[in-house]
């Protein structure tokens, strides 16, 4: 498959690369534990956590299943103990009968890592007097006491379930507490002021400490300094191999790589050195129009190579950005990209595309394009390039020297989902979730770029990212995990989570008529 851009510019296709290990996002220990009211049978609530257990075992979803069954507050101290010897991050508290709202919500609260309630449906007609646990009626009363403890927990849509489906439950909160738990743990490295040009990149940082979310914002002069330090590097070689390998044909700058590897060690160093008391880090970098005439390149092509370990940059200095992207990280297990929402697809090439369009209207149509920082791996072509933009303002006329570095090419089609956290002037918090995937229509553009649909997307476009707001930068997931996203925006306390509407559901301010 090839891009049609002009023949100075055509892209090779390429193998996509497998991603290198990560260490940049937390791994979740999940602990099940049950727990009874001391007027109901324990028993019931055992051997339903038995049976959840089994069911989690033959779906191969990763539960530790704990003893310890909570009737009172010793029994808190119990599992709390039997938790830490386990080193278990994240619970799934199960009602199995109705359970005791003081010790269970104690629990949650002692635990202080991301909890899960979920409660037992009754099993048969056959025995509801010794075989009837009410925890339909329990989990009203923990929902209760967990406001009145003000904790902040996961409970599912339906949150009574039979085993298998109380499983399913565990297994969709897995990637939730990945997300808060990297959140809780994270560092966010900047470097550069946020630029004027980009005024929707500036937010209030508090709601980031509100977060957990550590935040460090350095000089450009910081990361030159460091750069600097490592031009003698003998990791700089080793590093522009693996370049070389994973641009294939399309290692366009061969020169380049041993400049741009010299950048790579430096970012990883400097992460290693500053991570202090958190765990994980992004960065939100200014990249431009200082960075080429210092560094000599554009940093697009290691912006994508940390994104494929886990360990996204976010462009422009955009802080809840590299926040965004973290989080889909974390969600999905995936590299992430950000991109703009960038333009609409003319309504030729959409009449060209008719078999590849669906039920999709021109409107749900746009492209997400930027310079080129997406990972090879999420890409269908890609080769170093140079970026057109800053080509024209930097170099007119001349041949590309400073402004190469991009990964350019068509990003693969597939599912996806766009998502976005971002602060308000007023110091909120607010986000936005919408799946619907890449079209294979060959975008006829530069930069890594791909034709994206989303159903209702130019109402969704006018009513939540224009009217909340929303900057022109979107996270996105090479997968559909809007529901992961959504619950772990509720989970973090982000109340005003927005999703595109289908048809006939107004938003609020939609003109009806």
């Amino acid at each position: 498959m090839n891009v049609n851009m002009d023949p100075t510019r055509t892209t090779v296709s390429v193998e996509p690369q497998v991603p290198a290990p990560v260490r940049n996002i937390p791994a979740v220990t999940m602990g099940l534990i049950a727990v009874s009211r001391d007027c109901f049978p324990i028993e019931l609530s055992r051997k339903r956590r038995a049976k959840v257990m089994e069911e989690c075992r033959a779906g191969s979803i990763p539960v530790i299943e704990l003893e310890t069954t909570v009737e009172n507050e010793r029994d808190v101290v119990n599992a709390l103990r039997e938790i830490g010897e386990k080193k278990i991050n994240a619970l799934a508290i199960y009602l199995g009968n109705f359970g005791p709202e003081g010790p269970a919500t104690l629990l949650a609260q002692k635990f202080g890592g991301p909890v899960m309630l979920a409660a037992a449906a009754e099993e048969t007609g056959s025995d509801l007097i010794n075989g009837r646990g009410d925890a339909y009626c329990g989990m009203l009363s923990a929902s209760y006491n967990v406001g009145l403890r003000k904790l902040r927990v996961h409970i599912p849509s339906t949150p009574v379930g039979s085993p298998g489906e109380v499983a399913r439950m565990i297994s969709d909160f897995i990637p939730v507490a990945r997300v808060a738990l990297g959140l809780k743990r994270l560092k966010i490295f900047s470097f550069g002021p946020r630029p004027f040009d980009f005024l929707t990149c500036h937010a209030p940082i508090q709601p980031l400490f509100d977060l957990g979310v550590e935040i460090v914002e350095n000089s450009e002069l910081d990361m030159l300094d460091v750069y600097n330090s490592k031009a003698n590097d003998p990791r700089i070689k080793v590093v522009a191999r693996e370049m070389a390998g994973e641009l294939g044909r399309g290692n366009s700058y061969p020169d380049m790589l041993e400049r741009l590897a010299q950048f790579e060690v430096s970012l990883l160093d400097f992460m290693e050195n500053n991570l202090g008391a958190s765990e994980y880090a992004v960065f939100a970098n200014k990249c431009w129009p200082a960075f080429e005439k210092y560094f000599g390149f554009v940093p697009c092509f290691i912006n994508s190579r940390l994104a494929t370990r886990g360990i996204p940059i976010s462009c422009e200095s955009d802080i809840y950005g590299a926040l965004s992207e973290y989080v889909v990280t974390c969600a999905t297990l995936l590299p992430p990209a950000i991109l703009d929402i960038n333009n609409t697809v003319p309504a030729d090439m959409y009449r060209e595309s008719a078999d590849m369009v669906k039920d999709y209207t021109n409107n749900d149509l746009w492209m997400g394009f930027h310079c080129g920082n997406t990972s090879s791996s999420c890409m269908a072509t890609s080769m170093m390039k140079y970026q057109l933009i800053m080509h024209r303002l930097m170099e007119p006329g001349k041949e590309p020297e400073i402004t190469r570095g991009t990964l350019e090419g068509q990003i693969r089609p597939g599912e996806v989902t766009i998502f976005r956290i971002q602060s308000t002037p007023g110091a909120e918090l607010r986000s936005y979730v919408a799946q619907g995937e890449i079209l294979n229509i060959e975008p006829k553009s530069f930069g890594c770029i791909a034709v994206f649909a989303v159903h209702e997307m130019a109402r969704f476009y006018r009513h939540v990212l224009i009217e909340k707001r929303f900057p022109h930068h979107t996270a996105v997931a090479f997968a559909h995990s809007g529901k992961a996203l959504y619950d772990a925006m509720k989970l973090m306390g982000v109340n005003d989570v927005s999703f595109n509407l289908p048809r006939g559901m107004l938003y609020p301010g939609e003109h009806p008529f």
